[in-house]
């Protein structure tokens, strides 16, 4: 984004009177006269600047001596420096670190925007495509962005102001005659009001090219709002307002895949406040309702398996997606059974333990080691019962009619898992951490390493 410089210049009647007033209010009159007085150059609309067209602003430029410019040069690194450090401070869409793709924009677009003017003092001749591309260029990039154009032309109105009042600052200095700084006054807000325009050019291209296409902008805010790191607040209520999407305070995401039946499926019919993205190489949904009735989710989502995440606030979107897509590979994995629409609230507890299976698995390897000297029969026998045991604490017959064995079996069991484990089996923490493995290695049929692979 460019010093956005919004605003009408001096009139010809104050320049024939003889006074130019930079942006803090000081005045500058005839020359040798620099008492301060009120008169401040008035900002004209951008309609203004639209009726007047473009060019003005560099034939008021040419107009003046040329040496002005070499003169002037020298400054141009500070005023480019105010200009930014200023727009960061009144406009906090831009208030980010100059690094990255926005900073060179906003960069390249201050410096352009000084350095255009400059060549245009005394040199008709100087070129003006370029930069009135890179003004078009600033509109359309305020569109895809999801923003109105009052960041860009806040922007434009600030530069000007401080652009002013660095003229302003430098004819005092120098002497230049009221005549030519009421010329270089008229000039920047001309200025402003042509680079004002043509950036209402290319947001009105932009949009015009997606005129009809509320699919492709409501695509975009979904996009924005499961953006990593986040988008400001600001952009997605500026882009939910241009998709004419009523931004809701509680969400709920739904991942999405086609059924292995329907490998091409049509896209669902779903109201209009719901957000889809079928195009990326992971499918997804945004509805403002919680899903209560997933039979009805999957009436209307024929040909695609669903995991629905928990409803949560808007801002936390995309933690539900990573939980229904978390969901989406256990479905794939075969933990969780297959269904056509499936909640990840009723998983809680199978998600929750296979969170890090890193760490699931170095938890097994520790606190199941005694079971590595075991054949692949003993350890599934073993595991079997001892998962029993720490659920239920329950006695031999207990443990035998749930596992549908003998008692005697049962106690004969029990003796060789305190022969491995001893005192383990009576310290709570140690439980605890192998009912952990268990379960989990009974979710994922994983078995550790180290373990005998003959029966």
């Amino acid at each position: 984004m460019t010093m956005n410089l919004s605003g009408q210049g001096v009139r010809n009647e104050e320049a024939r009177n003889g006074l130019a007033s930079n942006s803090m209010g000081t005045t500058v009159s005839h020359a040798g006269d620099k008492r301060p007085r009120s008169v401040t150059p008035r900002p004209r609309s951008g309609e203004g600047a639209i009726a007047s067209g473009i060019g003005r602003a560099d034939r008021l430029w040419s107009s003046l001596p040329r040496d002005l410019a070499v003169r002037f040069r020298p400054h141009a690194d500070r005023m480019a420096r105010d200009i930014l450090r200023e727009i960061q401070r009144v406009v906090p869409e831009y208030a980010q670190p100059l690094d990255g793709p926005f900073g060179e924009i906003i960069t390249r677009g201050v410096g352009q925007s000084i350095l255009h003017c400059i060549d245009n003092i005394g040199n008709p001749a100087a070129p003006k495509e370029n930069w009135m591309q890179v003004f078009r260029h600033l509109g359309k990039i305020e569109f895809s962005e999801g923003r109105s154009l009052d960041c860009l032309q806040t922007a434009y109105r600030v530069g000007g102001r401080v652009a002013w009042r660095h003229v302003a600052e430098f004819g005092q200095r120098h002497g230049v005659s009221t005549d030519t700084l009421c010329v270089g006054a008229e000039a920047i807000f001309a200025y402003v009001d042509e680079i004002s325009a043509l950036s209402i050019q290319g947001y009105t291209a932009a949009q015009a090219k997606a005129a009809g296409t509320t699919a492709r902008r409501r695509r975009r805010l979904l996009e924005l709002i499961l953006a990593d790191p986040p988008a400001s607040p600001q952009a997605i209520a500026n882009l939910a307002a241009t998709a004419r999407w009523k931004l809701p305070e509680w969400v709920t995401m739904v991942a999405l895949e086609p059924r292995d039946d329907r490998p091409d499926p049509a896209g669902p019919a779903l109201g209009g406040d719901v957000l889809v993205d079928l195009e990326s190489a992971q499918p997804c949904l945004l509805t403002p309702d919680d899903v209560n009735e997933p039979g009805e989710l999957d009436v209307q989502l024929q040909g695609w398996r669903a995991t629905i995440g928990p409803r949560v606030r808007l801002s936390d979107a995309l933690v539900s997606l990573r939980w229904a897509r978390r969901a989406m590979d256990l479905v794939r994995r075969d933990i969780i059974a297959d269904a056509p629409v499936i909640r990840c609230t009723d998983h809680l507890a199978t998600m929750w333990l296979l969170t890090d299976e890193f760490l699931v698995r170095e938890l097994s390897t520790r606190c199941l080691a005694p079971f590595d000297s075991l054949t692949v029969k003993q350890r599934a026998r073993l595991s079997e019962t001892l998962l029993a045991w720490l659920q239920s604490r329950g006695s031999a017959p207990e443990l035998a009619n749930k596992l549908n064995v003998h008692p005697q079996t049962i106690r004969y069991r029990m003796h060789q898992l305190e022969e491995l484990f001893g005192d383990r089996l009576h310290d709570p923490e140690a439980r605890l951490e192998m009912e952990i493995a268990l379960r989990a290695e009974r979710l994922t049929g994983s078995r550790q390493r180290g373990q005998k692979a003959h029966s």
